[in-house]
Formats: C-alpha cells, structure tokens, sequence
C-alpha cells in the first residue's frame, strides 16, 4: 500500500505546472508579436540592395527585312580548254608566251611537217598534170576523137589527185597548234624540239570574259528560283565589291541522295574581267528574294548565347524616367542581316531590349534605360541568311 504523500510534496506540484504555462504563454505571445512585426513590414523590391543598372536599349519594331539565299558555287569558264597535239610530231616552233592573251586562230606551236610539205608539193604536181589531161580529154571528146570511157578515166585521176592535195593539207594544219577562241594562255608544258604523241597538252587556254558558277540548293528552296533570276557573288576578298550574276540554268532533275539540284549562273563579261575572278574559286552565292513584311530585327548585341540557348533582357514596366525591371527571355533567331538578326519567337514588336550592359544585371534587376533607339535606326544589310 502506496504511502500518502507529505503536505510540502502536494503543494510543490501545482506551483511547478503553473511555472511551465506562464512561461509557454509569454513565448507565444512574443512569437505573435514577432511575426505580426515582420507582416507589417513591406516586402523590398530585388534590386533594394543598390541603384539602377544603367543599360542602352533598343525597342523593337515590324519592318521589312530582306531576304536571300546563301549557298557556296564554283566558278567555272564557259570556254576553257587544253590545248592538245592532234597528231605525234616534234616541236619545231612555239610562238606563245604563257600568261599572254591570244586571238582566236593565233598559231601556238608548230610540230615539224617537212615531210608532208614535200609530199603537198608532189601531191600538187601531180594534180596540175591531171588537170591538164583532163582538159585535152575533154577537147578530144567533144569533137568525137575520144570515147568516154577514157574521158571518165581522166575525170578520176584529176578528182584522186585533187582530194590528196586536200588530205595533205588537212594533215599539215594538225601540225599547227591554234588558239580555238580568244582567251589567257596558261603555263607551257612543252620544251623545243620535245616529241609529243596525240593528246600531249601544250597548254591551257581559259576565256575569263565570260565565267559561270554552279551551286547547289534543297529541294525545299528551288521553288524561289528561276531563269534570268538575279544574284549576288561574294569572293570573300575585302578589297572585291560583289559581282552580279544571273541565273542560266537549273539542273531538271534533283539528286537522290543529296535531295538537291544544281543551279547555274552566269556573270556578265565586265564583271568577270573588272575583279579578276578565276575559274576554280569558290564564292557565296546570295540569291535575292521577295522582302518579308512585319520582320523582327533585334541587334547582335543585345543576344546572349549559352548552353540553355538563346536569350535577351526585356525591360518590363519602363516608366516615363527610364527606370524598368529586368526580364531575362528565352528567344529563337532566324537568319542573320549585317549586324541585326530576326527575332522568330520570344519578343514582339515594342518590346524594349536591352544591347549593352546586360552582364550587370541579374533578374528582377532595377534599370534605367540611358540611350535608347529604335531598332530600325540600325542600318539593314543587302544580304543575309536563308529564311
């Protein structure tokens, strides 16, 4: 049986009890207050911690952008070729200098042709004799002294003799190298007095007044192309202004692997000689199409690049002294014109963005907008990308 406890014991339990509440109760009404104090107090602004970021910015407007094909051609001479020995012989004469530019029809190179020249002269002997028995034959037989079977004879002899004449003639002018058109004679590949066996290349011989360039576009692109079409030519050499070209062909039909077509083009004869194009270079080809209307140019500046993509600083509520928040906006681009390119998603037109001083800022940043322009104030380029 449990003993009852002392008086002082019974008195001491409810004293502890009451200590405890008075002390939870005096907490709580602290935390209250507490919190009540915070409540009341307004919520700071992200940039309460310093001033306005000062920033230039540009607001953006739809405009007309021009637009262009870009593809990589190659240059190639409407008329270039090597010069080649048509029959074996050895060189008796060069009469070129390489580099120099030559007529149509110049004598190049003469393989020695003594022999067929002495067999010319016999040939032509011989021709003379028939045509004068053919004459006397013809005499006898009109008064009936001669029958014409022996008439026809003659005829026969003289029309032999007179066709080897012509056969040596022709084999004696493939003794002689010709410039086939006028044009720029390249290196020589022949000595004096070097055999050469048909075919054997004296030289190459390039017409640089008329060159034609042939580039490939997709299939998706051939739809904005036709003959007598306008083009650009870029070399990519900064002391050469662009060359105009036109299109003069397209290929009909469109490759099986590549799914794409070959289109050419060809340059008009002052261009190619005034900037000393070559065959064999390679240039950008800009192929002019229809503007498009309501484009959103944004300066290259004012578009930061990192591995989540694309993005710009938009100033959101921008009051009438300048002063804005920071909006950080995920955007696509499009092609590229001089130094804008086109906004494709994320922006529209009067939207304020920012083009320099954006690594000073950090979202919700306050700013204040120092120089501001509109982006069309900007000047457009000629050219540009793909649409």
């Amino acid at each position: 049986m449990q003993e009852p406890l002392p008086d002082a014991a019974r008195v001491r339990k409810p004293a502890a009890w009451r200590a405890l509440a008075t002390v939870a109760v005096a907490a709580a009404l602290v935390a209250a207050a507490l919190a009540a104090w915070r409540a009341s107090r307004p919520t700071p602004p992200a940039w309460s911690g310093g001033a306005p970021v000062d920033v230039a910015a540009t607001t953006l407007q739809a405009e007309v952008a021009p637009r262009t094909l870009q593809a990589l051609g190659e240059l190639r001479a409407v008329r270039q070729v090597m010069l080649p020995a048509e029959v074996a012989g050895r060189v008796a004469a060069i009469r070129f200098e390489a580099g120099r530019t030559v007529q149509a029809g110049q004598l190049l190179v003469q393989l020695d042709d003594a022999t067929e020249q002495a067999d010319l002269a016999a040939a032509q002997a011989q021709e003379v004799f028939a045509r004068q028995q053919l004459a006397r034959a013809q005499a006898l037989a009109a008064t009936g002294a001669l029958a014409q079977e022996v008439l026809q004879q003659r005829q026969a002899e003289h029309d032999q003799s007179a066709a080897r004449v012509l056969q040596l003639l022709a084999r004696i002018r493939q003794k002689r190298i010709e410039a086939p058109f006028a044009g720029e004679l390249g290196l020589r590949r022949i000595d004096l007095g070097q055999y050469l066996q048909p075919g054997d290349a004296a030289a190459s011989l390039t017409d640089l007044s008329s060159l034609q360039v042939n580039f490939d576009l997709p299939q998706q692109e051939l739809a904005h192309v036709r003959v007598g079409q306008s083009l650009l030519l870029h070399s990519g050499a900064s002391d050469t202004a662009p060359v105009r070209a036109r299109v003069s062909a397209v290929e009909p039909q469109v490759g099986r692997d590549t799914r794409s077509a070959t289109v050419q083009a060809t340059m008009f004869p002052a261009s190619a000689a005034q900037h000393r194009l070559r065959p064999g270079m390679y240039v950008t080809v800009a192929l002019e199409l229809p503007p498009e209307a309501g484009a959103l140019l944004l300066p290259a500046t004012a578009v930061m690049t990192s591995s989540s993509g694309d993005q710009a600083l938009r100033v959101r509520t921008l009051s009438a002294d300048g002063i804005g928040q920071a909006e950080f906006v995920p955007i696509t681009l499009g092609r590229r014109i001089g130094e804008r390119v086109v906004v494709a998603q994320g922006l529209a037109a009067g939207d304020v963005v920012v083009t320099e001083g954006q690594l000073r800022v950090q979202p919700g940043s306050a700013l204040r907008v120092v120089a501001a322009a509109s982006a069309q104030a900007a000047p457009a380029a000629h050219g540009g990308g793909q649409p």
